[in-house]
């Protein structure tokens, strides 16, 4: 340190690093930004890659792409209300073993009311981007057998519309007996149960039959694989959502933009705090912390969610914070150190909050 640098004031904290540090910054400028250079092409490059091989540019969460949420409880069999702690790793082990894909499977808990007291129920939330039971195989592979089953009972017309194939035919055909057809590609179709009437009965004028057969839901399908799986447990699902791939796009917009809004106003805010002048150098250095928390996203194919972007608003936050805290103390110095360059200026303020930070 020059012999007419300001000395540190002493403090009785321990310091990561002490006081009276003199790293030289601007003198390895250049080195820093060829490494900051090279990791932000790597990180945007990286976005295109995964679009060409993988079909997205980040690995996209429910939340985003659209998909189905479900959550179960555990009871123990041998006990009424007996909530048990489920595992984790069984519950993925049995649902691979089934052959899903894509899936995520995390614990969860929640407080419910059991004989009047409150207990904490552990369960598991499962997270899946299917939006049905049925996979278009399975739609195409029933509504043929289907038809080849009952093509003697005038079958007309078989079209498939979510979990419900619906079917024209000019003679019934009772879900009892389209049944075994379901089961033979794993697909269990409800009961008529109420709605019998309305399907045993003719239409007036052709005749003809307009039968629906629903086929259980995706969290039924994936409780009867668990209870298949832990035969020792009662499975109850106890909420199932889904989100639509179009609310999951508005999402991700929204949160592009909310990104795009936050560096906006750090401009303003930074303008009248400080001076227009440190506007842009501010709001670039964001903008890398961002690239480089997205590169990350994006090298190891991480899940991104509405968390992930929330996540990543935090690391905006505190980029913008710490830029602040050095501008302020640069211009600070500006007052102090008038007799200094301003590249030894700009030194001397980063060494000083290094020691704060």
């Amino acid at each position: 340190m020059a012999a007419s640098d300001p000395k540190p004031t002493p403090h009785n904290f321990r310091y990561l690093v002490k006081p009276g540090t003199d790293f030289g910054f601007v003198a390895k400028f250049p080195l820093w930004l060829l490494l900051s250079g090279i990791l932000s092409v790597v990180a945007i490059g990286s976005l295109f890659v995964n679009k060409s091989v993988r079909g997205n540019y980040l690995n996209w969460t429910i939340d985003f792409k659209g998909g189905t949420e479900i959550i179960y409880a555990f009871k123990d069999k041998g006990a009424a209300n007996k909530y048990v702690k489920p595992d984790a790793t069984k519950v993925r082990d049995a649902l691979q073993a089934a052959g899903a894909d894509g899936f995520d499977v995390s614990e969860m808990s929640w407080d419910d009311e059991v004989n009047g007291d409150s207990v904490t129920v552990r369960g598991i939330m499962i997270r899946t981007p299917r939006f049905g039971a049925t996979t278009p195989k399975q739609q195409q592979e029933s509504a043929a057998a289907f038809e080849a089953k009952f093509k003697e009972r005038g079958v007309e017309r078989v079209q498939w519309s979510g979990d419900r194939m619906f079917v024209r035919a000019t003679s019934l055909i009772t879900d009892a007996e389209a049944t075994p057809v379901f089961a033979a590609l794993g697909l269990e179709v409800k009961p008529w149960g109420e709605s019998a009437k309305l399907y045993t009965t003719p239409e007036e004028g052709t005749g003809e039959y307009k039968l629906t057969y629903a086929v259980n839901g995706l969290d039924s399908q994936y409780e009867a694989v668990l209870e298949k799986a832990l035969p020792e447990v009662d499975i109850v699902t106890v909420q199932s959502s889904q989100v639509s791939a179009k609310a999951g796009a508005e999402l991700r917009n929204e949160g592009i933009k909310a990104l795009f809004y936050a560096m906006l106003l750090i401009t303003l805010y930074l303008a009248v705090r400080f001076d227009i002048r440190y506007a842009p150098g501010a709001v670039l250095a964001t903008i890398h912390d961002a690239v480089m928390v997205i590169g990350t996203f994006s090298v190891t194919y991480t899940e991104v969610s509405l968390t992930s972007v929330a996540a990543l608003l935090t690391v905006v936050g505190f980029s913008v914070n710490d830029t602040v805290v050095i501008f302020d103390r640069i211009r600070e110095n500006q007052v102090k150190l008038k007799d200094k360059k301003l590249d030894r200026i700009v030194d001397i303020s980063l060494n000083e909050v290094v020691v704060r930070s």
